[in-house]
């Protein structure tokens, strides 16, 4: 099995540590879709990460599709509800983790403009969308709808989103009057899957 991505994309981090929590054995090929002559449209049109080949050498595209792909092996520990509204509530908040990392996404790579050309109304869009997103999902630790000792993809993926926030200083002060937030991504970032996917600093 290969999972084509970068390193530092959090979509990419979101399959890998996936496949981590359940002892699923892959081959990282590193292939950003920003470098020149990048080899990504060739797993996905898209030219998007993260795709997948399987050992039957299927290939899967965009992490929701992906992640759904994984839930179908049935390897513990499972990481979606058995039924299926439950698991739909679940792959809601996966959306919307994915929705904050789409947008800080966004904002890095409108920044890495030259000055004159960056759009400060499309990065105020963008910050709104993430502290919007940030909220909603505080709410969501706080009630108990996200928990910090129950591994889903929903959870996954708010951690992912929020190491990406952290990598790239995207909404800096996201943690301030998010307590419940601020432990769920705590407890996710004490385990060996996410210690192991760590973007690198240089």
């Amino acid at each position: 099995m290969k999972l084509i991505g970068s390193y530092t994309s959090p979509f990419v981090r979101k399959i890998s540590v996936m496949l981590m929590e359940k002892g699923i054995t892959f081959e990282f090929v590193n292939e950003s879709p920003y470098s020149d002559n990048h080899g990504v449209a060739q797993y996905n049109p898209l030219g998007k990460v993260p795709a997948l080949v399987t050992d039957d050498g299927e290939t899967w595209f965009d992490s929701p599709i992906i992640a759904a792909w994984i839930e179908m092996l049935d390897i513990a520990p499972a990481l979606l509800p058995r039924e299926p509204k439950a698991a739909l509530k679940v792959r809601q908040l996966e959306a919307l983790a994915d929705g904050v990392m789409d947008a800080a996404l966004v904002s890095v790579r409108e920044q890495a403009r030259p000055p004159e050309q960056q759009s400060p109304a499309e990065l105020l869009r963008q910050r709104e969308k993430i502290n919007q997103s940030l909220d909603a999902l505080e709410g969501y630790a706080a009630d108990g709808t996200l928990k910090a000792d129950e591994l889903t993809v929903a959870t996954i993926a708010v951690a992912c989103a929020i190491g990406y926030l952290n990598f790239r200083r995207v909404a800096p002060g996201w943690c301030v009057d998010r307590p419940h937030l601020v432990k769920l991504v705590e407890s996710l970032f004490s385990r060996e899957s996410f210690a192991r996917t760590e973007p690198p600093t240089a």
